[in-house]
């Protein structure tokens, strides 16, 4: 009689159990650079940022070499200048090292922001798409293994700690002036 109360009493919790499990939320997780490096935009993002690259490239070299001339010149022909001229010689020669030195900066921070640009409307598809694959899959949380962060949650199932830990601190909620 013993045993049958005990197996009665373990087959009821195996049900509570699982019927508990079955209404625990569902946690999920991507790698979003994966995503969007394989999404089919990336490649015509890659072309333009590519194209910028090499023009820049080739405005870089072409103060390159004409700097290259002038320096070869200039130590060619040093030695018969005048002061002034070298003087001259000297400051275009400063003048185009400091060019090339800012182009490749402003270069830089160009390729960057276009970039930030370009990659924005794939970031946000992708991030759309993961919203509406967790939403449909009735996903509490996504978490983003790329970025360490969540990436998608169902707010309606989640509970904001805050209010609870500021208490738990004794903070006192003061109305934000505006």
């Amino acid at each position: 009689m013993k045993f049958m109360m005990k197996l009665s009493l373990a087959v009821v919790a195996l049900f509570a159990a699982t019927a508990v499990g079955n209404a625990q939320p569902k946690f999920g997780y991507v790698n979003s650079q994966e995503i969007i490096f394989s999404m089919p935009d990336i490649a015509e993002v890659q072309t333009s940022l590519e194209k910028l690259q090499k023009d820049l490239e080739e405005q870089l070299e072409y103060i390159q070499v004409e700097y290259n001339n002038r320096l070869a010149e200039y130590q060619k022909n040093g030695a018969s200048y005048s002061d002034a001229i070298r003087q001259s010689k000297e400051q275009e020669l400063m003048s185009l090292q400091q060019r090339y030195e800012e182009l490749g900066k402003a270069g830089s921070q160009d390729l960057q922001n276009q970039q930030s640009k370009l990659m924005q409307p794939v970031i946000e598809k992708a991030r759309l798409a993961i919203e509406k694959v967790a939403s449909e899959g009735g996903y509490t949380a996504v978490f983003d293994m790329a970025a360490g962060s969540l990436i998608y949650y169902d707010k309606e199932q989640m509970t904001d700690l805050a209010p609870i830990v500021k208490k738990e601190l004794g903070i006192v909620d003061t109305p934000v002036a505006q």
